[in-house]
């Protein structure tokens, strides 16, 4: 793990629906989204009240013409708000296949919210049980493909520069140790733009956190080559791990077994002890759900064998 500058960590993907970020919560993203279209219908309607009002002679024919484009406008913002709620549930239910076709389909829109998602799936589908090579590494800069033209529509989405540091991550694996590492300052720069937009998301959090973590116990001989390659090479300590870990943890109390771990690990490699063996404790206990869950399950009773 300390070797990939992130995140294989997040094959369950975490998110806040509200970006992100352990599987994105729907309950709380149906709610944005909903919020979202009421403020689209009221201006829509405020909108027309002002046209009508503003020329009293307009005539019949052009009132049902307007009348017609303003439907049409509501009728769209409806219709991305039933797709999204859909695929939000298909991705909840680890429905991947059927989410990847429904979302292909948008694969064209300049829609941000589509396109990130799209983003995730593809590479939700390249980390599929015997998926070839080949086939995963086209998925891989796929997904990529979809985030930037994401940024691209919408530079304000959280979402997007979370999967795009994700995504440039995963894309890495394939660029070689320049590549990687080049891209390690860029995708810090997108989790930290996404944690501007979304303090609230613990899933940017944790993996900022991972960043840290990755690069505080890089062993010194990949630092001393990191040098000769780049004047200078990330750095970070466990210290500033520990703060991003914490903090997800505090907008997002007991989210995700792989950050209990990891400041179960933070804390070993800081020499506090009693609370290492507290978070690997409770990593031990997390209720596994998910395959990952099961493989934290497995690291954090190997860790306190060795601590007991």
């Amino acid at each position: 793990m300390a070797g990939t500058v992130l995140i294989r960590c997040m094959s369950r993907t975490l998110l806040s629906a509200a970006h992100g970020t352990k599987g994105f919560r729907t309950r709380g993203t149906t709610r944005f989204y909903w919020t979202t279209f009421r403020r689209t219908a009221i201006a829509l309607t405020s909108g027309r009240a002002a046209f009508l009002v503003g020329l009293p002679t307009l005539s019949c024919l052009g009132y049902e013409a307007y009348h017609r484009v303003q439907s049409s406008a509501v009728v769209h913002a409806l219709e991305k708000e039933e797709v999204l709620e859909q695929a939000d549930y298909l991705y909840s239910c680890a429905e991947t296949e059927k989410l990847y076709q429904l979302l292909l389909q948008y694969k064209d829109s300049d829609e941000a919210e589509f396109l990130w998602r799209l983003a995730r799936v593809s590479r939700d589908m390249a980390f599929l049980p015997d998926m070839e090579d080949k086939q995963k590494k086209e998925l891989m800069f796929e997904g990529f493909e979809y985030v930037k033209k994401a940024l691209e529509k919408d530079d304000k989405c959280s979402a997007a520069h979370k999967w795009y540091a994700i995504c440039l991550s995963d894309v890495g694996d394939y660029l070689g140790v320049k590549g990687k590492i080049g891209n390690a300052y860029i995708i810090r720069d997108h989790l930290e733009t996404a944690i501007e937009l979304n303090p609230k998301d613990a899933t940017s959090l944790h993996i900022l956190g991972y960043w840290c973590f990755t690069f505080a116990e890089l062993p010194w001989y990949q630092r001393k080559v990191a040098a000769v390659i780049f004047s200078s090479p990330p750095v970070s300590t466990y210290e500033e791990a520990l703060q991003f870990f914490q903090k997800a943890e505090e907008v997002d109390p007991n989210f995700y077994s792989k950050n209990l771990l990891m400041l179960g690990k933070t804390y070993l490699s800081m020499k506090e002890k009693e609370k290492g063996l507290l978070f690997l404790t409770r990593a031990k206990e997390y209720p596994a759900h998910t395959l990952e869950d099961k493989e934290v399950h497995k690291e954090a009773v190997e860790l306190l064998k060795k601590l007991v």
